[in-house]
């Protein structure tokens, strides 16, 4: 039989129409979702994350302030991790070594070093001849709650082949005040100054300066409380004070109800353009000394110690990224004035010192620096002639040249020159230097 094309040309037509409508009628049929299985799948999902979800806001709370309070720059927000901490983890300690270890050479017998002008702390005595394990540090820290986060840092170091373990620093602080504010007690560094607070491993050089060692015994912490504050403005601004218990240098002996040592500080920063950033700061300190023995232990002093510190910070890194190139200038203004009893007679004097230095990154991985300390001592009277404090027309100064490999962020070799006059005669120290750094371990101050 034959058909004609236009019969054909119908019943293809009608063919394809029907296909396409039952394909459409079985798309448009509506499928009945299983309320009670979505409604199960989200209660159990909801159980699960609640508590990750709070305890994961507590610490971005946490890091944004750290961030605010430590780096006057806005850093752009850390990479999220794939795969989140589960809430049984989440509020685990976190667990930081630090291991350090020395060689230093010298022309003159360490055991011979004075500074004319100056009592002696323990921490002002250069280091060791020969190799040394230097202060190794073992930290635990985390977020006590959605409130409160706690640290606890312990020092390990070696003497004459006694192991000796001392706290340096035992605290909570506070996580979500309002205004602002923030609340810090237990065993601390004070944050006065710019180097005080930072734990020896961070420096830049090997040593502390002269001034931190003979007015601060390194770094000055003790047992107190600091109450902080951050300003609500565009540019970085920080103010605080401290009491402490007074058992620390330059105080000694605290007693009866009252702290034995005050401190209050100011810290202002910000940005002068995409590659320049600074701090400003200015800190005092009254300490009470009641009864403060110098190192080699044949003298003592009784009476008030006050200190005045101005600090100032500025950093460079082309666009504000260090990872290739970066440059830092620090410098340290500090005035110290004693009045009280030496050695059982009146005795009232000045002394003032300061550090600069600067650190320059060349390229990854490889930086180099120069420091130049100095101290300025200013007694008078008799009580003084003969004894540590007679300045005998000396001041100490030193200048100390650094070269640093930094295989990564948490890997360090360091080698150090030193020219000193600090006993009106010429000293020649050499240090090597190592600091690694294993497990977690938080980002230093800006």
């Amino acid at each position: 039989m034959k058909i004609s094309v236009p019969c054909m040309c119908f019943t293809c037509a009608l063919c394809l129409w029907l296909t396409l409508s039952s394909t459409f009628a079985r798309a448009d049929t509506p499928q009945v979702p299983d309320i009670a299985a979505i409604r199960a799948e989200m209660t159990a999902l909801k159980a699960h994350y609640d508590d990750r979800i709070t305890v994961l806001e507590a610490r971005l709370a946490q890091a944004e302030r750290t961030i605010a309070q430590n780096s006057p720059p806005a850093p752009a927000p850390a990479a999220q991790p794939v795969n989140p901490p589960s809430a049984a983890n989440a509020l685990n300690p976190s667990v930081s070594m630090v291991l350090l270890g020395n060689y230093a050479a010298d022309s003159h017998n360490p055991a011979a070093f004075k500074l004319p002008g100056f009592t002696l702390p323990d921490s002002a005595r250069p280091l060791v001849r020969g190799l040394s394990l230097g202060e190794s540090e073992l930290t635990l820290a985390a977020d006590i709650d959605d409130k409160f986060y706690g640290s606890l840092t312990a020092s390990l170091t070696v003497e004459h082949g006694d192991t000796h373990v001392s706290l340096e620093e035992a605290y909570f602080q506070t996580l979500a005040m309002p205004y602002g504010l923030t609340v810090k007690g237990g065993r601390f560094f004070s944050r006065i100054g710019y180097l005080n607070e930072q734990h020896p491993h961070a420096d830049d050089f090997v040593d502390r300066p002269l001034p931190y060692g003979v007015f601060l015994n390194g770094s000055f912490g003790d047992d107190g409380l600091q109450l902080r504050w951050l300003a609500p403005t565009p540019m970085f601004v920080e103010i605080g004070s401290e009491a402490f218990r007074g058992d620390s240098f330059p105080a000694d002996g605290a007693s009866g109800h009252s702290p034995g040592a005050y401190t209050a500080f100011l810290h202002v920063g910000d940005d002068w353009n995409d590659s320049w950033s600074y701090r400003v700061g200015a800190s005092y300190m009254h300490a009470d000394a009641r009864r403060r023995i110098s190192a080699d232990g044949n003298e003592l002093f009784r009476g008030e110690d006050d200190l005045i510190i101005a600090d100032l910070i500025v950093k460079w890194a082309p666009d504000g990224n260090t990872a290739r190139q970066n440059l830092k200038l620090q410098s340290e203004v500090i005035h110290r004035w004693e009045d009280g009893d030496f050695n059982t007679q009146r005795y009232s004097g000045e002394q003032d010192g300061f550090y600069a230095q600067v650190v320059y990154q060349f390229m990854p991985r490889w930086r180099s620096g120069v420091r130049y300390d100095a101290l300025f001592p200013d007694n008078h009277g008799p009580a003084i002639a003969g004894t540590s404090l007679d300045e005998q027309g000396h001041p100490p100064w030193r200048v100390s040249w650094l070269f640093e490999f930094d295989n990564s962020e948490f890997s360090r070799l360091r080698l150090q020159y030193a020219y000193d006059e600090v006993n009106a005669r010429s000293d020649h120290q050499l240090m090597l230097n190592y600091i690694y750094s294993l497990g977690a371990h938080g980002a230093h101050q800006f």
